[in-house]
């Protein structure tokens, strides 16, 4: 039975996509259902933009979207230090994307891009959750830059 339905099916999951359908009857429905879901997102986004504007873009060494849509806020730090950053995350139990998540094989070549999904979190998760990642940034970009100095000194 079940390769004679294999056969027959075009898709995986009929009755998902029915149930779909049934929810998200017009344009008009679905326009007013993202207009829901971007209230409950703006909030989130507003607090990861503020608090990398407050912390990040002063001190000049990253540099972030803003997205007027979508999941994601595309971080890239300093070349060399989005693994660190994403490793010490880990370690304070942060849980995040993969660095270089966004590459194609989650392969950064410059070592530098974050993906900040704010969907899941609630409000005060997500702020903890952001604090942490402005100082582990930090953190791992003072880390480069002494590596850096220390390597010209000697040299």
């Amino acid at each position: 039975m079940k390769k004679l339905i294999a056969a027959q099916s075009i898709s995986y999951d009929k009755v998902n996509q029915l149930r779909h359908v049934l929810f998200l009857k017009d344009k008009a429905t679905v326009l007013a259902h993202m207009k829901k879901h971007a209230a409950i997102m703006k909030p989130k986004f507003d607090t990861v933009i503020g608090l990398l504007d407050t912390e990040i873009a002063p001190l000049g060494f990253a540099c972030y979207n803003r997205p007027k849509g979508g999941y994601f806020v595309s971080l890239d730090t300093m070349p060399g230090c989005a693994k660190r950053t994403h490793a010490l995350l880990k370690e304070l139990g942060v849980v995040m994307t993969s660095a270089g998540a966004t590459h194609p094989y989650g392969i950064d070549p410059e070592d530098k891009n974050l993906r900040i999904a704010p969907s899941y979190p609630p409000i005060d998760e997500l702020t903890t959750a952001m604090e942490a990642l402005c100082v582990c940034l930090k953190l791992a970009a003072l880390e480069k830059v002494l590596t850096e100095l220390k390597q010209t000194l000697a040299s």
